[in-house]
């Protein structure tokens, strides 16, 4: 229903003037507040992984409360945030469109995919301010909200490495693509650091957008890696890598109550969601990419370009709370924690796939 209404604003002002563009004036409960507009893919907001990690910065921003009602650790920012859900790729333009006919202050787009739509539509609105998180672009007015996916991969492969008994972890990828690439290779360089015997069996879901959407596909492909000896599992590939949690929870515990196989979460925290399967997550802070670009706006001082989000800048980390301390000894801990040392030092240079 919101995006219908959307389109409709949208086609309401490109038929005045003969197809000039026009703003319509903010509604009632919009006056007087910086007006945020947000554009999930198609995984949605409510994937628990990528998209997930970006509304809950929007909420943030607006309320003070995460999406489940607990409190941030940020203050509100006071905004009027909408969102969308396209649901599929062709749905993804028109709702960027109908947010600029009506003068939003920052439009952001979720997700790579979105980028050339986002510049198409930013061109056409060069004083409109927009984000695109894993995106990138040259335009002025469009922020590129980057992260350096790599370094956090591979402290998570370190982890994996160490906790393994077999030796053999799996990676199960979504699409196909040099940005996930950037998460096998990080994996594969951590846990080779940590254990140079260690054999990483690398999966990708698809080529399409449909590959982050996909469980049942990623419960596949996990079954198959444990066949084939892997005891942990790293998937970066949105809702379809939710199968590969339903996989290593299929998979049982041991005598002592320790699951047999582990998976690791990616994006946000999601050690919650198979308690004692989970071995950790690679948390991609695109929570607090997106709230600072929202804070930069409120302020009156966005600026378009690159915004780099590494362990440096608390960008990326692997997630440690009640549901999985008692599942990693602190040998392992203490080793992935010099390694981030080391990398925020630049002694240590993960590779970056998406350079190759």
């Amino acid at each position: 229903m919101k995006l219908r209404l959307f389109l409709a604003a949208a086609l309401s002002c490109a038929l005045v003037a003969g197809g000039a563009s026009c703003r319509r004036a903010p509604r009632a409960d919009e006056s007087g507040k910086i007006r945020v507009g947000i554009v999930f893919d198609i995984g949605g907001k409510d994937d628990r992984s990528f998209n997930a990690a970006a509304y809950e910065g929007v909420k943030c921003a607006e309320t003070g409360r995460k999406p489940d009602g607990t409190p941030c650790d940020k203050p509100t920012l006071g905004i009027m945030l909408r969102d969308v859900e396209p649901g599929n790729p062709t749905s993804i333009e028109p709702a960027m469109r109908a947010f600029a006919e009506r003068g939003y202050d920052l439009i952001i787009g979720v997700g790579f995919a979105q980028a050339p739509i986002m510049e198409l539509v930013a061109k056409d609105y060069p004083d409109i301010n927009f984000a695109i998180v894993d995106g990138a672009s040259q335009l002025p007015n469009v922020a590129s909200l980057v992260f350096k996916e790599h370094e956090g991969s591979y402290l998570v492969g370190m982890i994996a490495a160490k906790e393994s008994k077999t030796g053999v972890l799996g990676f199960i990828g979504g699409m196909d693509i040099g940005l996930i690439h950037r998460f096998a290779t990080g994996y594969e360089e951590g846990a080779k650091a940590a254990r140079p015997d260690a054999r990483v069996i690398v999966n990708y879901v698809g080529v399409t957008d449909s590959a982050w959407n996909n469980p049942g596909k990623g419960k596949e492909l996990a079954l198959s890696q444990i066949g084939k000896g892997a005891d942990v599992i790293f998937t970066a590939a949105g809702n379809s890598g939710l199968g590969a949690f339903d996989a290593v929870e299929q998979a049982g515990k041991d005598a002592s109550g320790r699951a047999n196989r582990f998976v690791i979460g990616v994006d946000s925290n999601q050690n919650g969601v198979k308690p004692g399967f989970v071995l950790t997550s690679m948390v991609k802070r695109v929570d607090n990419a997106v709230y600072q670009i929202v804070s930069d706006v409120v302020k009156g001082q966005f600026k378009g370009g690159f915004h780099v989000y590494g362990l440096d800048a608390d960008g990326v980390a692997y997630s440690m709370d009640d549901f999985n301390r008692s599942l990693i000894s602190p040998d392992a801990i203490r080793q992935a924690e010099e390694a981030r040392q080391k990398i925020i030092a630049g002694e240590i240079k993960v590779t970056d796939a998406m350079t190759k």
